[in-house]
């Protein structure tokens, strides 16, 4: 029968929320961001490591811009395995110069390099031998000279934007996973231990969870990645470390009230152990707030995240993080070139509210006594 009943209410609480539209949207909106976070590499027209392909001739241009690409292939042979071309991006040596005109002579392919206004970049003479022996003249323009647009511009660096944008949401969404796990970790952990336990237990951790949430969330994260140092690990765990005290304190209101019940004094009757009956009958009927703080803070976490890479102690450079696209171009704003910061910006905020309407949909829905 208890058994019978959970399936009623967890099919009851599917059904709530599969009614709420702005829920279901989020739910499809961050499966498409996590499927582009898996592709990302294989999706972004820079495939290069971090996307960090640069083309200062070309800088801060505006979406749409089109620019005739020389190629010219590096003598240098790099191995990369099919996976690490897709989750970590290609090895590229490749020397890749925008060009305006190009011409055949001989032996010899000249080139105009692209240049802004009046001025005319030198024309540059590059030998065929650069290029592989068995190919003809023509077939290495075909080849090696192509078109390229970049759909959102290119950065202040002449990188693409998209590629940038693409290969940034794992940042986002790596920091958000490893965040909520370690505050479900410590949190749930802490947290059961403290309202089931109660006493000298539950003094010293509420002391510990009080001390923790006294401190501003943002200094405090800034001060564990000083301590660890500058890095992409190191501002996981900080601010994981900094999201597990919410959890703790609504996980010990949960079993202070569930510890309560007949099935736990049956259980301890029952001479079962305070681990077993910690984990087996009182957590899964707690976890249902939980669920709707995971998902808040992971919107949290995307954003601290973006505040630490926007103060530069963050996923440091060349790797692509939203919150550093904004540092490097928020100046833009003023110079009329506003697309360069606004994008990574509604980036975030669109992520970020999503996990917020799916938390909103989550707690209707698990609130399944109304």
């Amino acid at each position: 029968m208890p058994e019978a009943k959970s399936k009623s209410l967890s099919t009851l609480a599917l059904q709530k929320f599969k009614k709420n539209f702005w829920g279901v949207l989020s739910f499809y909106f961050i499966v498409l961001c996590a499927i582009i976070a898996i592709l990302a590499y294989v999706l972004a027209p820079d495939n290069s490591q971090n996307a960090n392909q640069m083309h200062l001739s070309i800088h801060s241009k505006p979406p749409g811009f089109s620019v005739k690409m020389l190629t010219i292939p590096s003598q240098e042979t790099t191995t990369q395995s099919l996976f690490d071309k897709l989750f970590f991006g290609e090895k590229n040596t490749d020397t890749e110069i925008p060009i305006e005109h190009y011409s055949l002579k001989k032996d010899v392919l000249k080139v105009s390099p692209y240049s802004e206004g009046e001025i005319k970049g030198v024309t540059k003479e590059i030998k065929l031998e650069a290029f592989p022996d068995h190919m003809t003249p023509n077939e290495i323009v075909d080849t090696y000279i192509t078109s390229q647009t970049f759909i959102l511009g290119t950065d202040k660096y002449g990188r693409d934007l998209l590629s940038r944008m693409l290969v940034g949401i794992r940042i986002s969404f790596s920091i958000g996973f490893v965040a909520v796990l370690i505050s479900l970790l410590l949190g749930i952990s802490l947290g059961a231990m403290a309202g089931y336990f109660g006493g000298k237990i539950d003094a010293a951790i509420m002391w510990l969870i009080n001390v923790t949430w006294s401190i501003p969330t943002l200094l405090l994260v800034i001060a564990i990645t000083l301590a660890l140092g500058k890095g992409f690990w190191q501002v996981f765990i900080a601010v994981g470390l900094t999201m597990w005290v919410e959890v703790a304190r609504v996980v010990r209101g949960q079993v202070l009230s569930v510890k309560q019940m007949q099935y736990v004094t049956a259980a301890r009757a029952l001479g079962f152990t305070n681990l077993r009956i910690i984990t087996k009958h009182i957590l899964p009927n707690s976890l249902a707030p939980v669920i709707v703080i995971s998902a808040a803070n992971f919107a949290g976490a995307i954003l601290i995240e973006s505040g630490l890479s926007f103060l530069g102690i963050g996923a440091q450079p060349p790797m692509p993080s939203w919150g550093a696209m904004i540092k490097d171009h928020y100046s833009y704003i003023i110079l009329g070139k506003a697309y360069l910061a606004i994008i990574p910006g509604l980036a975030i905020m669109s992520l970020v509210m999503a996990f917020m309407l799916i938390g909103n949909a989550l707690r209707d829905a698990l609130d399944v006594k109304g």
